[in-house]
């Protein structure tokens, strides 16, 4: 029903501004559809992955790790993959779905979600370079000690 509803925001405000301005309205739009055409690859190759993995380790097997009897050890794991992996956003959050419809539980998967969208092990050389390494240390350190506060609060308000 939500999809509905924001895809119809959508369409209505694409057309009054297409009434509005037409030519804006049209460049807007390539420059959507270019967008969408350069995260594709990327979305594609990550659903791929994650749906092998998913085929290969069984449902019991995450549970294991990161189910809701893992606690912190499991908070820990996820925490851990999160900063080492790097998805774009909503990537993180289909697989974030993937995972708790597999077993994982709530905490474990929200301490995933924040590190993999806040913390950049990968990227932290990149972020350094325009910040100062200090700078990026602090930040990614705070932004994975949040991550276990996220953990344990929507754990413990949802779990």
């Amino acid at each position: 029903m939500t999809s509905y509803i924001i895809y119809s925001i959508c369409i209505i405000v694409i057309i009054i501004s297409f009434f509005k301005d037409k030519e804006k309205t049209k460049i807007g739009i390539k420059n959507g559809l270019k967008s969408f055409e350069n995260i594709m690859p990327q979305f594609l190759f990550i659903m791929i992955i994650i749906s092998i993995v998913l085929c290969v380790v069984n449902p019991i097997i995450i549970s294991k790790l990161i189910g809701p009897e893992s606690n912190f050890l499991g908070i820990l794991l996820s925490s851990i993959v999160g900063s080492i992996t790097m998805m774009p956003t909503f990537v993180a959050f289909s697989t974030g779905d993937s995972l708790l419809r597999s077993g994982a539980g709530i905490a474990q998967v929200s301490a995933l979600i924040s590190t993999l969208t806040m913390v950049g092990i990968l990227t932290f050389t990149l972020e350094a370079s325009y910040i100062g390494k200090k700078a990026a240390f602090y930040r990614n350190f705070l932004a994975f000690l949040f991550a276990f506060f996220v953990a344990f609060f929507v754990g413990g308000v949802l779990g």
